[in-house]
């Protein structure tokens, strides 16, 4: 997915953090640009890096033989992606994928347990949001098993649109067809439904939110439910 953004987004997870925290974790960390598709982590691979996304957005996604992948779950400027190293699991759970090309945080697992030691808040920062992650993981699974293809391709744009700062972007169907697990005729079908509506345009691959608070209201409940 590519996209145009604003040219200064900050990480929110570090925002919350004082300022004098905030620069001992730049200090710590460093800027990186990540491009889309990249994969970051496997399911069962060692985590050695820990990312504050700025403008990238990653994506989470289920993996089984001879299905592709599923995306559960979005990671953008409001998150982190490796917070289970703050419970001292460094095992990948999910395949962790570039979503979108932007820049990043970077600092490597003996960097973030050193911070984590050496600022409290900050283990309570990502406490706080890994919990937040687990229910939108678990709202992300009933979404899936329970509602309609429209409704879901809805929630996905939104909060697509929450993490990439602009109304603009470019999908493949792949790409969509991954994130609601369906085939690329059912995309084509929600894509159309949501366009006739005038929530999007959508025109080979390039959509464009036209009507926020319509989508909102097609989207399911899942929507605001698994919002971080």
């Amino acid at each position: 997915m590519s996209v145009n953004r604003p040219l200064t987004v900050e990480n929110q997870l570090l925002l919350h953090l004082p300022p004098a925290d905030r620069d001992r974790i730049s200090a710590l960390s460093d800027c990186i640009e990540l491009l889309s598709g990249t994969v970051l982590y496997k399911p069962g691979q060692i985590i050695e890096h820990a990312y504050f996304p700025l403008s990238a957005v990653i994506c989470l996604m289920a993996t089984l033989p001879d299905h592709h992948p599923l995306e559960m779950s979005l990671v953008g400027n409001e998150g982190m992606l490796g917070a289970s190293l703050v419970l001292g699991v460094s095992t990948a759970p999910l395949q962790a994928s570039v979503h979108s090309s932007g820049s990043c945080l970077h600092l490597s697992r003996v960097q973030l347990q050193a911070a984590l030691i050496e600022i409290p808040e900050l283990r309570d920062t990502l406490n706080h949001y890994l919990y937040l992650q687990v229910m939108q993981l678990a709202q992300s699974a009933a979404c899936i098993h329970f509602h309609d293809i429209e409704q879901r391709l809805a929630r996905w744009l939104l909060m697509t649109h929450d993490r990439v700062h602009c109304d603009h972007f470019h999908f493949t169907h792949e790409c969509l067809a991954n994130m609601l697990g369906v085939r690329r005729s059912g995309v084509t079908l929600a894509a159309g439904l949501l366009q006739h509506q005038g929530l999007i345009q959508y025109t080979r691959g390039e959509i464009t939110i036209v009507d926020r608070k319509g989508l909102e209201a097609v989207s399911c409940l899942c929507y605001g439910a698994s919002s971080v």
